[in-house]
C-alpha cells in the first residue's frame, strides 16, 4: 500500500538558503498555543466530556462544504454525501458509503488546501500512515472509528491536545448562548467565547426576517416594533454577549457600502420592512446604515468589529432550495472599498479605541484599496486571507500584495475560519509555515535581519491574533 508522508520542509521555498532559514523560523513558532478568534465550531461539542464527533463521515464529510462542494463539481450528488435535505428527502444514510465515495475520488483534492489540511488531519491527528483511496478505505474507516471511540479523541480532550488557548465561536444575535453557559458552569477550564453576528437581523432581505425580528424582541425583552426599538435591543444582546466572553462582532455584506441615514430615514424603511414592503435599494441602505450604528457602538462597548465582504451567497439555486445555506455554492465578487468605506473612516476610523477588521474575497482590492487604507486609519486593520484565499499560494500573494503598504503590524495574524474542528491545527500549520518562508526570504534578501524575523514570525502566529481581538 502506498505510505502516507508528510514532507517536513512542506511549503517552503526551495532556494537553499531561504528553505533552511524558513525551516529554522518555523521552529521556534510550531508548537506555540492556537488562537482562533473566529470560526464556526458548534460549542455544543464542549458542553461536557462525554461529547463525541460521531462517524468519520461525520467528522469529515456531512458537516464540511470545502468537500462536498469539490465531490459534486464533479457530478458527485450532495445527497450521496449524506447532507440533510430540508425536505427531508432521501439521503446517503450508511456511513461506510460516504466515506467510501469520498475515498474514492480523494484523488480530487491533489493540490488543494482541503487536501492539505485533510491529509494532515488523518496522518498528524488520527495516525493514518496509508494513503486514502478506494482500496484504503475500509480499514482507515475502521481505525477512525476506533480513535474517535476512545475517550482521548473527544472534542474537549482535543481541544487540549491541540494546544489551543482561545476558540471563538459565531452566534446568531438572539442565541441565547445556553451552550456557552453549560460551559462555564462544567468547570472545564477550556476558553470558548461567543462572537455576535446580527447579520439575519440587519439584513431586511433575509429570509424569515420577520421571525427574526420577534425572536429578537424575546431575546432582548424588548419589543422591537420601531428602528429606535431596534437599535436598544442589538445593544442589550451585545452587552450580553460580552458578559458571557466575547470579544467581538462579526458582519456580513456583498458590498463594502456604507452610509449614515437620518434617523427619520431609518425609521421609515424599518417601518416598511415590518409591513413587508421593503425593496432591494431599502435593504442596502439600511444595511450601510447598520455597519455604521455597530462601527458605534463598538466604540462605545468595545467589542472588535469584523467585516467580511465580497461573498454572493447561494449562487446556486437548485443546491440552496434542497439544502439551504452554506452548501458550497459560495463565490467571490469584486468589491470597492476606498469609497465605500469612506464615510465610516471618516467618522470612525481615526479612533484608535474602535478596531475594524476587514476581510474580503476580491484579491486585486488587497494591493490597491485596503492595504493603502489599513495602512493609514488608526481603526483599520486586515483580516488575513479568507476562504477561497486561505492556501499557501493566497497567503504568499496577500504578504506580496498586502505587507509593504499596510505593514504587518496593520494585519491581525491568522484565524481558521473552520466548522471542521480536527482541522484546525493543520490549517494554523500553513499559516504559520507560509508567513516563515515570506520573512525568510524578507531576510535573504537583506530587507530584515534574523533578529527582527524571529520576533515577526511569533507576532504573525500568535501575538497579532491575540492583540487584534483582545484576547490578551
Amino acid at each position: 500500500m502506498p505510505k502516507l508522508t508528510l514532507d517536513p520542509d512542506r511549503y517552503f521555498d526551495p532556494d537553499p538558503t531561504q528553505r533552511p532559514m524558513a525551516r529554522e523560523l518555523y521552529e521556534t513558532v510550531a508548537d506555540l498555543p492556537l488562537v482562533c478568534p473566529h470560526g464556526h465550531v458548534d460549542p455544543r461539542l464542549f458542553v461536557d466530556e462525554t461529547a463525541t464527533f460521531g462517524t468519520p463521515a461525520d467528522l469529515f464529510i456531512i458537516p464540511d462544504h470545502y468537500v462536498f462542494r469539490v465531490l459534486y463539481s464533479q457530478g458527485i450528488p450532495v445527497e450521496a454525501m449524506g447532507v440533510p435535505r430540508l425536505d427531508g428527502g432521501l439521503v446517503e444514510e450508511d456511513h461506510r458509503k460516504i466515506w467510501q465515495i469520498f475515498a474514492d475520488n480523494f484523488y480530487l483534492f491533489r493540490g488543494t488546501p482541503s487536501g492539505a489540511w485533510l491529509t494532515q488531519e488523518l496522518s498528524e491527528v488520527f495516525g493514518v500512515d496509508e494513503k486514502l483511496n478506494g482500496e484504503t478505505a475500509p480499514a482507515i474507516y475502521d481505525h477512525i472509528v476506533a480513535k474517535l471511540a476512545s475517550p482521548e479523541f473527544r472534542p474537549r480532550a482535543l481541544y487540549e491536545k491541540f494546544n489551543i488557548e482561545v476558540l471563538c465561536t459565531t452566534d446568531e444575535a438572539v442565541d441565547p448562548l445556553k451552550s456557552h453557559q453549560a460551559i462555564r458552569d462544567s468547570g472545564w477550564p477550556g476558553n470558548i467565547r461567543p462572537t455576535f453576528r446580527p447579520d439575519a437581523v440587519v439584513n431586511l432581505l433575509t429570509p424569515g426576517w420577520r421571525k427574526n425580528i420577534d425572536a429578537l424582541s424575546n431575546a432582548s425583552g424588548i419589543t422591537v416594533n420601531s428602528y429606535a426599538a431596534f437599535v436598544r435591543a442589538l445593544e442589550n444582546r451585545r452587552e450580553y454577549f460580552k458578559s458571557m466572553g466575547a470579544t467581538a462582532t462579526d458582519h456580513a455584506a456583498i458590498s463594502a457600502y456604507t452610509a449614515e441615514l437620518s434617523p427619520s430615514e431609518a425609521e421609515a424603511i424599518f417601518e416598511r420592512a415590518l409591513r413587508g414592503e421593503v425593496t432591494r435599494d431599502d435593504a442596502h441602505r439600511f444595511t450601510g446604515h447598520m455597519i455604521m450604528e455597530n462601527a458605534r457602538m463598538a466604540l462605545e462597548d468595545g467589542l472588535v468589529m469584523q467585516f467580511h465582504v465580497g461573498a454572493v451567497r447561494n449562487h446556486n439555486r437548485v443546491i440552496f432550495n434542497r439544502f439551504g445555506p452554506d452548501k458550497g455554492g459560495d463565490i467571490p465578487e469584486h468589491s470597492e472599498f476606498t469609497h465605500n468605506l469612506r464615510p465610516l473612516l471618516n467618522k470612525y476610523g481615526n479612533n484608535p479605541s474602535l478596531t475594524f477588521i476587514v476581510f474580503t474575497l476580491d484579491e486585486t482590492t488587497y494591493a490597491r484599496e485596503l492595504a493603502p487604507l489599513a495602512g493609514h486609519y488608526p481603526a483599520m486593520r486586515l483580516g488575513p486571507p479568507w476562504w477561497f484565499y486561505d492556501s499557501v499560494s493566497g497567503m504568499s500573494r496577500y504578504f506580496d500584495q498586502v505587507m509593504e503598504t499596510a505593514g504587518l503590524y496593520n494585519t491581525v495574524g491568522f484565524n481558521d475560519d473552520t466548522r471542521a474542528f480536527a482541522s484546525i491545527p493543520a490549517r494554523h500549520d500553513v499559516w504559520r509555515r507560509a508567513s516563515a518562508n515570506w520573512i525568510a526570504g524578507l531576510v535573504v534578501r537583506g530587507l530584515i535581519d534574523m533578529e527582527d524575523a524571529r520576533e515577526m514570525v511569533v507576532d504573525a502566529a500568535y501575538r497579532l491574533a491575540k492583540r487584534a481581538y483582545k484576547l490578551e
